[in-house]
């Protein structure tokens, strides 16, 4: 009777959590393996690289002398934090860390640029006067912090799990 128990809330909590783990898994997007040619033709460009939070990550072919700023909307701006959904976002809360990274082969060492602020205030003017350098690296992350809301999508699917397997148990043993 132990092992029957056993395996029906082992089989409940599986059948619960995999549509989860499933889901988790097809929400990337896979397209950012890709070259996009923002210069004109007979332009001198960079290559950089646009990682992270952005409409659209890749490659981007730019001419040289393209801002921060510029690149940032040439990608299609900022998203909402991953894995957001379709919540309202407080946008007052938003944080916008970018971050550059050049690798000098010389040296064999990284250097990184970061800009961090809130979405609210402006950007930091540092932003537009950086020199992007063919091969960099940018990465953008939208950092929001949890709200009420954040903590109880969390806590309550565990507490309904284990809820229902104690409830499952019960009815089995018959009490």
């Amino acid at each position: 009777m132990d092992k029957k128990i056993t395996c029906v809330t082992l089989t409940a909590v599986i059948c619960m959590l995999l549509p989860t783990l499933v889901y988790a898994q097809l929400q990337e997007d896979y397209t950012s393996d890709r070259y996009i040619r923002v210069a004109g033709a007979g332009e001198l460009v960079d290559s950089v690289n646009v990682w992270g939070d952005v409409g659209s990550s890749g490659r981007y072919l730019v001419p040289e002398g393209t801002t921060l700023p510029e690149l940032i909307s040439f990608s299609l701006g900022y998203t909402s934090p991953r894995g957001g959904g379709s919540r309202n976002n407080d946008f007052a809360k938003t944080m916008i860390e970018v971050k550059v990274s050049r690798y000098n082969k010389q040296q064999k060492l990284v250097k990184v640029a970061f800009f961090r602020y809130k979405y609210k205030d402006p950007e930091p003017s540092k932003m537009f006067e950086f020199d992007l350098k063919n091969n960099d690296i940018v990465s953008l992350q939208v950092r929001r912090k949890p709200s009420f809301t954040d903590y109880v999508n969390v806590v309550a699917p565990v507490i309904s799990v284990i809820a229902t397997s104690f409830l499952l148990i019960q009815n089995l043993r018959g009490k």
